[in-house]
């Protein structure tokens, strides 16, 4: 047979960085950064966190080592592309040479903008993962980046783009480069403990939609397949007990690790989840991950037929007692029960008034194309519409 009979399984693969995994890894932020050739870090985080004490700890440990460290946290819970005009103006500003990201998804991928964006004379928006668009940057301009997740949910740590909403057109915009991997991350359990029940739920969901879309994706990559069911095993044996008690290290540990790997997983792709959230959290101004897990059982029932033997074979690994398509949707809608998921969308506030808006936006998001059943905007308001009526 010719090469073009196996084209299906012709693919470019690629895993991302130096991870510092433990309890009590922090302690080495400062060495990480020397190890990149910072001296005058930015360090990018959130109005929230930057009030707490895990913040001025960090500070207090790169000053002490002799590091010229200064602190921006001007950035919303959905970064826009003027909150990451505002860091790059402050990092040239102090004369900067590096980027510690410290936080959630919203300030990790926006210290990773930041340190992409500082030595750039195009505007954010030319660098949108659209093509080959990633090849206008200056690859040699982009800052090196040390990446802090205090959540374990989105993965951006070790990620290679930023999601970033695009004001004028309320659209969240995927700006991609190789360069923008953080070259170390310090993944330390302890900066998660006590993490509110709600948002540890929330990125936990947000780690498990990310297995699951990359495990359901047809893109040809099985290194991705097998980290993603891993990933979702995690999370169904660590999830619910970092909810139930905050300073579990152990729970905490295994999910810091499943959120990483679901980012490292979806370089496979994602789809109809992420294509339905996007536009939601630009528009509403909702949490990334709970709007992840209330579409998550409806898109699955739609993508039934399509996923339906290779989510068996999840349920056989995960130990579920029905090893079926079925069993694996009724465990997710447990577990959405168990951690107090909405089961209809109208809780976050979503009126069937925009659904037309929604859905063409959420049929032009890039996500969309990975969904394994081929989704326009007619396919995604019937999602919608099934979401904000419960019916699964």
């Amino acid at each position: 047979m010719t090469a073009d009979a196996y084209r299906h399984l012709r693919a470019n693969w690629s895993y991302p960085t130096a991870v510092r995994f433990g309890v009590g890894r922090i302690a080495e932020l400062p060495a990480a950064c020397r190890s990149v050739g910072m001296q005058r870090p930015l360090v990018v985080t959130d109005p929230g966190l930057a009030k707490l004490p895990l913040v001025a700890d960090v500070m207090a440990r790169l000053e002490a080592d002799g590091l010229a460290a200064v602190l921006f946290s001007a950035i919303k819970p959905n970064p826009e592309g003027r909150n990451i005009d505002d860091g790059v103006a402050a990092y040239r500003a102090g004369g900067h040479d590096g980027v510690v990201a410290i936080g959630g998804g919203s300030a990790l991928d926006a210290g990773k903008a930041v340190a992409f964006q500082a030595g750039q004379t195009r505007p954010l928006w030319d660098f949108e993962d659209v093509g080959d668009w990633w090849t206008r940057a200056n690859a040699d301009a982009i800052a090196p980046i040390v990446a802090v997740p205090t959540t374990a949910g989105t993965g951006s740590e070790v990620g290679r783009a930023s999601v970033v909403t695009h004001e004028p057109t309320r659209t969240k915009k995927i700006i991609f480069h190789p360069r923008m991997l953080p070259s170390v991350v310090i993944s330390d359990p302890a900066l998660t403990v006590g993490l509110p029940a709600n948002i540890t739920a929330w990125t936990g969901m947000d780690a498990l939609a990310h297995n699951l879309e990359a495990y359901c994706s047809t893109y040809h990559h099985p290194l991705g397949d097998g980290i993603a069911v891993e990933g979702m095993r995690l999370v169904r044996e660590w999830l619910p007990r970092a909810v139930a008690d905050g300073a579990d290290l152990e729970a905490r540990a295994h999910m810091l690790a499943a959120a990483s790997m679901g980012a490292v997983a979806f370089q496979k792709g994602l789809g109809g989840i992420h294509a339905l959230s996007h536009p939601v959290g630009a528009i509403y101004d909702t949490h990334h991950g709970l709007t992840n897990a209330v579409f998550m059982p409806y898109v699955l029932a739609f993508n039934r037929a399509a996923v339906e033997a290779k989510l068996a074979r999840a349920a056989a690994y995960l130990g579920l007692k029905d090893q079926s398509f079925q069993g694996f949707l009724d465990w997710v809608l447990a577990l959405r029960a168990e951690l107090k998921i909405p089961h209809k969308a109208g809780a976050l506030g979503i009126g069937a008034d925009r659904l037309d808006l929604l859905a063409e936006m959420a049929a032009a998001d890039p996500t969309a194309g990975g969904n394994p059943v081929k989704v326009g905007a007619a396919e995604l308001r019937t999602l919608y519409e099934r979401a904000l009526a419960g019916t699964v």
